[in-house]
């Protein structure tokens, strides 16, 4: 009986030896955080082991991510994936589906990239672009006559417009003196005339009796206007007038026009085709939609041809974003008590058996040591 009180204390002591030390191996890996110093002197295994080498832990794992784990092949194989490629076909899909029926502004996506003040930006650009176009055409054109400029179609074109624009000129002008304001002020160039001849303007009156000169003047003016040869006298002289200017060299023209005009005008005439303005004031699925279903057929195809691309260009890409420093830097940013919760979280159970696994060597070794003992 006392010889297994024995080997069972010996046993009990070899147990609590091996569970003991491999847990306290277990903590040396850690700590202490810091070195202790005893009369200026340093401690042995002070700091712990993690904690002393995390410098030469931080490059190694720099290395094994970018050697072993996070690897330009690895990468390349996954951009190239088609069930990768079908993940973000998805989200390209979902994500381009709500932007294009979205109700929110060219304007409003500009502004939240704070860019608020883009569209007049653009509108100046567009105006310098056009005046400097205009000023290098001068240049290049200057001494050349208008019609030499002109293409023949346009040219052509001007011939068939004049007569529409005397139609105009007339239309408009009846419509003008048919209404109040255009009486108005035919009466007060009458009276005005009529001031100037002195007596002859009050013959006139006297003549017309209690019947005012407007009465009788308006009509004619408006027949005046709606007679077939008005228009074909409007027409004749814009044709002579556009006949003497298309025949002035380039810079007589602008002299005789305005350089402001003419500035004026094909920066008019561009904002109205393309109102920079409007344009950003249209939400986006009217911006969009005429192409969204083309893009929408050109979506898994932009999609392999991005996944080809990056992939052709990852080893440059890994050189450029320093990988391994990123993971270096990263790791020796790491508190030590961050390091050993991100172990432990992993391995504890494991450190758990380890210790487990000393106290029953420890173990183990008291029962022959106790047995050993009996015999000597």
């Amino acid at each position: 009986m006392e010889q297994l009180i024995i080997i069972g204390f010996m046993m009990i002591i070899g147990a609590a030896i091996g569970g003991f030390t491999n847990h306290l191996a277990i903590k040396m890996l850690f700590r202490p955080y810091h070195a202790k110093y005893v009369f200026g002197k340093r401690i042995p295994f002070t700091p712990g082991l993690i904690p002393k080498r995390r410098e030469e832990l931080a490059i190694q794992l720099g290395k094994m991510v970018v050697e072993h784990l996070v690897t330009p092949e690895s990468i390349k194989r996954k951009l190239q994936e088609k069930s990768f490629q079908q993940i973000v076909l998805r989200l390209a899909q979902d994500e381009m589906g709500k932007f294009f029926s979205s109700d929110k502004t060219l304007q409003d996506v500009v502004t939240s990239f704070g860019y608020d003040d883009l569209p007049e930006k653009m509108d100046r650009r567009l105006k310098g672009w056009i005046e400097k176009k205009y000023v290098q055409l001068l240049h290049e054109k200057g001494e050349l006559k208008v019609k030499e400029v002109l293409q023949p179609s346009l040219h052509e074109r001007i011939e068939q417009i004049l007569p529409i624009i005397a139609q105009q000129i007339c239309h408009k002008a009846v419509g003008y003196f048919e209404s109040e304001e255009g009486k108005q002020r035919l009466e007060k160039m009458i009276d005005g005339f009529l001031m100037q001849k002195g007596m002859l303007g009050n013959m006139v009156q006297m003549f017309l009796g209690n019947t005012k000169v407007i009465d009788k003047v308006q009509p004619e003016v408006v027949k005046f206007f709606k007679h077939e040869g008005t228009t074909e006298l409007f027409h004749s002289l814009l044709k002579t007038e556009w006949t003497k200017l298309s025949e002035k060299r380039v810079e007589e023209a602008e002299q005789f026009i305005g350089r402001d005009v003419v500035l004026s005008f094909l920066t008019n005439t561009v904002e109205r085709v393309v109102s920079v303005k409007k344009l950003f004031q249209k939400p986006i699925h009217a911006l969009l939609s005429p192409v969204y279903i083309e893009i929408e057929k050109s979506l898994p195809r932009i999609i392999e041809k991005l996944g080809d691309f990056l992939a052709s260009k990852v080893d440059v890409m890994m050189k450029q974003m320093q990988l391994e420093q990123i993971v270096r830097e990263q790791v020796e940013s790491f508190s030590v008590e961050r390091l050993e919760d991100m172990v432990l979280s992993i391995s504890r159970r494991e450190f758990k058996m380890i210790t487990y696994l000393g106290a029953l060597l420890g173990a183990i070794i008291g029962v022959f040591q106790g047995i050993i003992a009996l015999f000597l």
